[in-house]
C-alpha cells in the first residue's frame, strides 16, 4: 500500500514540468527512483532528463525484464536519458558510474513508440562518440586556458629578468656619484658588467621559452612535430567516468558505427551483455568480439548469416575466450550438412571441438540448420548439461531423439523446443522417455507443428501429465479434433503448475478441402470456416476448464501473440 501511494504521488509530481525547479532541489536521494519510474510511465521526457542529469547514486538501471502487460519505455524518454548522461559528464558532482540498460529495448515493429534493439544500439553508439567529442572540446578549452595563463606568467617573469640588470646598473651609478670613489666605482662597474652578462642569459632563456610555447601551440600543444591525429589520441586517453552496459543489435548497416563506439576511448565505455548480429560475415563477427571485454558477455545470437559448418567451426573458438558466455543462438545460418560435400566431415569434427570449449554454456538454440542425424556429435561434446535446448526446424531423425532422451542433458532441461520436427510412431518411445527424464525440471515445452494426430497425442498425454513442473505447453498447428482438445484441456487442468496452454484450431473449424493429414504450413494458410465462430471453440474449452475447478490457467490459440516468458 505504501509503495502504491509513493508511485501515485510521484506521478503527480512529474506531471507538471514547469514546477520541477521548485521540487528538484528538495528531493531526497531515495525518491529519485520512484520519480524516474513515474516519468517513464507517464512519458515525461523532460522530467527523465532532469532526474538522470542529477542522479545521486553510483548505479542507474533502466530496463530489465518487464512484467506482464508492462510496455517498453517511450523512445523520447530514452533519448532524453541518453542526452542527460552526456550533459552530466561536465558536472564534477555527478555521482553516476554505472549505467545498466540491459533489456531496455522493445520489440522491433511493435505497437507504440518503443525503441527497438537496433535503434537503441545506434543511439548508444552516438552517445559514446558525442561524449568523446565533448571531452576533447573541454580538454582543448582547458589546455588553451592553461597555455594563456602560463604565457602570461612567462611574460611577467621575462619582464622582471630584463629589468633586473638595468636597476642594478642605475643603483651602482648613483653610489659612484655620491661617494666620488673611482676605485670603488671601478669595482661596481665590474660587478655591473658581470651582473649584466647574467641578465642577458636570463633574457635569452626567456625568449627561447616563448619560442617553444609558440611552436607547441602551432603543433597542437603536445610537443614539436606531433600531428593533429596524435594530439587527438593523446586527448582521448582519459579515465572512463561511466561504464554503459547494454544488449547490442548489429547488422551490416550499423556495423561500422558499433565498431567505432567500441574502440572509442573516452568518458563513456560501452559494454555488451547479449550480442545479436544479423547478416554479417564471420570476419565481421570476429572484429566485434575482439573489441568486447572478455568479462561480461553472456550470450551471442547469430541470425540470417551464411556461416556454413566451416564458418561456425571458425567462430566457436573465438567464443571460448568469454568465460561468462552461457547462451549461443544460431538462427537460419545455412548449416546444411551434406556428407557428399568435400570437407564437411572434417568441419563437423572441428565444430564438435569448438563446442567442447564452451565450459559455461547453458542455452543452445539451433533453428533451421538442417543437421539431420548429427545431434549426438553436437551435444555430446558439451562439457556441462544444458538447461535450455531449442531445436525447431532441425529435421531431427529418430536416432537424434533417441540420443537426446538418454543424454546427460535430459534430466536438467528447463525449456525444450522441438517445434516443426516430425513426430510419429517411430519417435514416440523416445519422446515419452525424454518427458519421463525431464518430468521434475521441465517448465516450458513446445511441440507445435510436429504432426501430432489424435492418436499420437492420446498416447502422449500420460507422459505430458507427468511433467508436474511444466508451466507452459505449446501444441499449435497440429491436426487435432475438438474431442482431442477437450481431453487435452482436462489433462492440463490436473497439472497444478501449468499456467499457459497454446492449443491449435480444431480441424472442425477449417473450411472443407483440408487434407486428411495436413502439414503445419497447410494449417497455417488454410482459411477457417466463416460459419464456425472461433469464440465458440474457446468458450467450450473454457467451460471444460471451469468444470475442473481451474481459473489460473490461460487457454489461447493466438500463435502470434503467445509468449511463454510472460508465464514467469
Amino acid at each position: 500500500m505504501a509503495h502504491s501511494l509513493v508511485s501515485l504521488c510521484a506521478r503527480e509530481v512529474v506531471r507538471d514540468h514547469s514546477s520541477s525547479p521548485f521540487w528538484l532541489r528538495w528531493v531526497p536521494r531515495e525518491l529519485y527512483r520512484p520519480l524516474l519510474d513515474a516519468a517513464f510511465t507517464s512519458c515525461k521526457p523532460l522530467a527523465v532528463g532532469e532526474l538522470v542529469q542529477r542522479w545521486p547514486e553510483r548505479t542507474l538501471r533502466v530496463g530489465g525484464r518487464r512484467k506482464r502487460g508492462q510496455t517498453a519505455p517511450n523512445r523520447l524518454c530514452i533519448q532524453a536519458l541518453l542526452l542527460a548522461i552526456v550533459r552530466g559528464l561536465s558536472d564534477q558532482r555527478y555521482a553516476l558510474q554505472i549505467l545498466d540498460l540491459c533489456g531496455l529495448q522493445g520489440d522491433e515493429g511493435s505497437m507504440g513508440d518503443a525503441m527497438g534493439g537496433w535503434s537503441l544500439t545506434v543511439a548508444l553508439c552516438t552517445m559514446v562518440v558525442q561524449a568523446r567529442v565533448g571531452a576533447q572540446r573541454i580538454q582543448r578549452r582547458e589546455a588553451e586556458r592553461e597555455r594563456k595563463r602560463f604565457s602570461a606568467l612567462e611574460r611577467e617573469r621575462d619582464v622582471k629578468r630584463e629589468r633586473g640588470p638595468w636597476k642594478k646598473g642605475k643603483e651602482a651609478n648613483e653610489d659612484e656619484t655620491s661617494t666620488g670613489n673611482n676605485e670603488l666605482g671601478g669595482k661596481d662597474r665590474e660587478s655591473i658588467r658581470s651582473n649584466g652578462n647574467l641578465g642577458e642569459d636570463d633574457v635569452i632563456r626567456g625568449v627561447r621559452r616563448r619560442m617553444e610555447i609558440e611552436r607547441k601551440r602551432e603543433t597542437g600543444m603536445t610537443g614539436v612535430g606531433c600531428s593533429r591525429k596524435e594530439v587527438e589520441e593523446v586527448d582521448v586517453n582519459s579515465d572512463v567516468l561511466i561504464h554503459v552496459r547494454a544488449d547490442l543489435f548489429v547488422n551490416a548497416r550499423s556495423l561500422e558505427r558499433v565498431r567505432v563506439a567500441l574502440s572509442t576511448q573516452g568518458p563513456l565505455k560501452l559494454q555488451c551483455r547479449y550480442l545479436r548480429v544479423e547478416e554479417i560475415s564471420v570476419s565481421s563477427i570476429r572484429t566485434l568480439l575482439d573489441l568486447l571485454p572478455h568479462q561480461g558477455l553472456l550470450g551471442i545470437d547469430v541470425r540470417y548469416s551464411s556461416l556454413g559448418v566451416s564458418g561456425l567451426a571458425e567462430l566457436l573458438p573465438l567464443l571460448s575466450a568469454f568465460p561468462s558466455l552461457n547462451s549461443l543462438r544460431l538462427h537460419y545460418c545455412n548449416l546444411d550438412f551434406r556428407r557428399d560435400h568435400p570437407g564437411q566431415e572434417e568441419a563437423l569434427r572441428h565444430l564438435s571441438l569448438g563446442l567442447a570449449k564452451l565450459q559455461g554454456l547453458q542455452r543452445l538454440s539451433l533453428t533451421a540448420l538442417r543437421l539431420p542425424g548429427q545431434l549426438r556429435v553436437l551435444l555430446s561434446s558439451l562439457p556441462q548439461p544444458l538447461q535450455i535446448l531449442e531445436l525447431p526446424y532441425l529435421s531431427l531423425r529418430p536416432a537424434d531423439l533417441a540420443y537426446l532422451s538418454c543424454s546427460h542433458h535430459a534430466s536438467t532441461l528447463r525449456q525444450l523446443d522441438l517445434s516443426e520436427n516430425c513426430l510419429d510412431e517411430n519417435t514416440l518411445p523416445s519422446i515419452r522417455r525424454l518427458l519421463s527424464q525431464t518430468s521434475s525440471s521441465l517448465q516450458h515445452l513446445s511441440l507445435s507443428g510436429c504432426g501430432l494426430t489424435d492418436g499420437l497425442l492420446g498416447l502422449l498425454l500420460p507422459s505430458l501429465g507427468g511433467c508436474w513442473a511444466l508451466k507452459s505447453l505449446a501444441l499449435a498447428l497440429n491436426p487435432l479434433s475438438m474431442a482431442c482438445l477437450t481431453d487435452l484441456v482436462r489433462m492440463a487442468a490436473r497439472m497444478p503448475s501449468l499456467r499457459h496452454l497454446l492449443y491449435p484450431n480444431p480441424l472442425e473449424d477449417y473450411q472443407p478441402g483440408l487434407p486428411d493429414l495436413p502439414s503445419s504450413a497447410q494449417l497455417l494458410d488454410w482459411p477457417l470456416d466463416e460459419a464456425m465462430d472461433i469464440n465458440t471453440t474457446s468458450s467450450q474449452l473454457n467451460r471444460v476448464l471451469a468444470e475442473s475447478g481451474r481459473s489460473d490457467l490461460c487457454l489461447t490459440c493466438d500463435l502470434l501473440n503467445y509468449d511463454k516468458d510472460l508465464v514467469d
